[in-house]
């Protein structure tokens, strides 16, 4: 039994100054911090509710979150200080603002639904007082949510396991293209013909470009992306560069809390260069951005509730840079069925179904601070960590730090900036390529017409996000499978001339991608401990930051 790592070896204080030093401890990505907090949408404990006596919830209220704006690394107490210097708590923040129940007083009201819904689909959008309502499956994390009417024929919310990685690919990927993009059209000028280069990124061809010798671009041949090469990796048509767009977008849309983001105003208004605190580049110039709602018509409160810069710039950060370390979606594989799952992956393959759903992909610079891997584990109490089969489930999460610590003149803490080394991302299965998968796939839109290429779904978390499809219109598994066709026409018709045997393996392989709730998967950080006093409701173990903090005490 492979044993896994002392959790009293994880560091629960910042290093010493003077030091630089590359941390490869252990470190949890999810947000956490006891199972009794994580129940999908929480209050804070400073409001005025009464009747919790074990003082659970939102530690901090929601000026205490937003602190003292951005400011710089030098100040305290600001988004930036709080990200460069403390980063885990930075990610603790920004996952209590996701779970946090927005009050009207706060600005939630809704947002104003009139205008044409052809042209602004997110009219639409369901109505919500915090992210987790939406996306607050499993249990207390940022997973799957229920159908919004931004289609005719709705949407399905996808799970947000993995969105870092995700952003960080897409946008890879991007600068690869344009490379070669530009090139080609160096190469044309310089020799006086036409050149044509084939577009591939990480292993993923999209197509090839004619570069002509007066610096023009015959994009006729590319495919998966647009013209201008750039990589969207959110939403069904491939519509969003980055997290920061697709968190001040959505709190707008089902919430009605607006931003007046001054990195969105730069980057999508101004047409300028920004770098955000998390570390993505926003280049208007190159670009078409998402703005801010708030440089609409109606000013500085589009809605007219009497409230303006409902989510200031400081809480857009936390949320971001949560969403940027959120961990990725784990794998769950019995030892009795360990053979079958290997069985069906290579049957998954063989059918040509990863053509599409690629395997994995490589990040060449980890923005992130740490990373997380779930398996699933039969430890038992000899471990130090549970009792012999876990009583919540037998999933077991392992941190590893992939932060630098940097001494800096002065008495603050060192900086934790992002080691920004080379990660692989696993059992992702996606191309982060637009297909037609056959009019089975095709989408209404308002105006009339359909939408025909949907962005490739990451398979990952796959055995737990049922219903399935861009819009959940498929029961099960299989289902959606067989409804493939245009693009994925062949690989659907091998999966279908399968055995019913042969069948069943294909779909324990992908039963084994599963997602988990933080709260009740044990970790190195927060280990089961079966003596707590009534066991398992406490002590029974979780993936928690707090230990991570620079001062673990003060609680978020």
């Amino acid at each position: 039994m492979t044993r896994h790592p002392d959790p009293r070896s994880i560091p629960t204080s910042p290093p010493l100054k003077g030091t630089r030093i590359v941390l490869a401890g252990v470190v949890a990505l999810s947000s956490a911090l006891a199972a009794s907090e994580a129940n999908a949408q929480l209050r804070d404990v400073k409001e005025k509710i009464s009747g919790n006596t074990v003082n659970e919830g939102i530690q901090k209220n929601l000026p205490e979150q937003i602190g003292g704006g951005r400011g710089n690394i030098a100040t305290q107490g600001t988004s930036m200080y709080i990200i460069k210097r403390d980063p885990f708590r930075a990610i603790r923040r920004g996952r209590q603002l996701f779970q946090r129940k927005f009050l009207p007083t706060q600005g939630f009201n809704g947002r104003d639904r009139a205008g044409n819904i052809a042209i602004d689909a997110s009219i639409g959008a369901g109505v919500v007082d915090s992210c987790a309502g939406c996306h607050g499956r499993p249990r207390g994390s940022a997973g799957f949510g229920g159908d919004v009417f931004t289609r005719p024929d709705s949407r399905d919310a996808p799970h947000l396991f993995g969105l870092g990685l995700q952003e960080m690919l897409g946008d890879e990927i991007t600068t690869d293209l344009r490379a070669i993009k530009a090139s080609a059209i160096a190469a044309a000028q310089s020799s006086g013909s036409a050149q044509t280069r084939t577009l591939t990124s990480k292993g993923i061809n999209y197509g090839s470009l004619i570069a002509n010798t007066n610096g023009t671009v015959n994009t006729a041949g590319v495919v998966g992306v647009n013209a201008d090469l750039r990589v969207r990796p959110f939403f069904i048509q491939g519509g969003t560069i980055s997290i920061r767009e697709f968190a001040v977008g959505a709190f707008n849309a089902e919430m009605g809390l607006q931003s007046n983001d001054p990195d969105l105003i730069a980057s999508a208004i101004n047409l300028q260069t920004v770098t955000t605190p998390s570390g993505m580049v926003l280049n208007g110039a190159l670009d078409s951005i998402e703005g801010p709602p708030v440089t609409g018509s109606n000013g500085i409160d589009p809605d007219g509730d009497g409230f303006s810069n409902e989510m200031p710039q400081s809480l857009v950060d936390f949320m971001e840079f949560y969403l940027l370390n959120y961990f990725k979606p784990g794998t769950s594989i019995l030892p009795d069925r360990a053979t079958e799952v290997s069985t069906g992956r290579t049957l998954f393959t063989t059918a040509g179904c990863a053509t599409c759903h690629i395997a994995s992909l490589t990040i060449n610079r980890d923005r992130r601070v740490a990373d997380v891997e779930t398996v699933f584990s039969d430890f038992n109490l000899a471990d130090g960590f549970a009792t012999d089969g876990n009583p919540i489930n037998r999933l077991f999460a392992t941190g590893a730090t992939r932060f630098i610590a940097v001494d800096d003149p002065g008495p603050e803490p060192v900086l934790k900036n992002p080691s920004l080394g080379t990660f692989v991302v696993n059992n992702f299965f996606a191309d982060l390529k637009r297909h037609d998968l056959g009019p089975n796939f095709w989408e209404r839109n308002f105006d009339g017409t359909l939408q025909k290429q949907i962005m490739t779904e990451p398979l990952w978390g796959v055995a737990t996000t049922g219903p399935y499809g861009h819009d959940g219109r498929s029961s099960n598994l299989e289902e959606v499978i067989v409804r493939h066709g245009g693009e994925a026409q062949t690989s659907r018709n091998a999966f279908v001339a399968l055995s019913r045997a042969n069948k069943n393996l294909v779909l324990s392989f992908l039963n084994s991608l599963v997602l988990f709730a933080p709260d009740d998967t044990a970790s190195n950080l927060s280990p089961i401990v079966p003596t707590a006093a009534n066991f398992p409701q406490n002590g029974h173990g979780a993936i928690a930051l707090t230990p991570l903090f620079n001062n673990p005490a003060d609680r978020e």
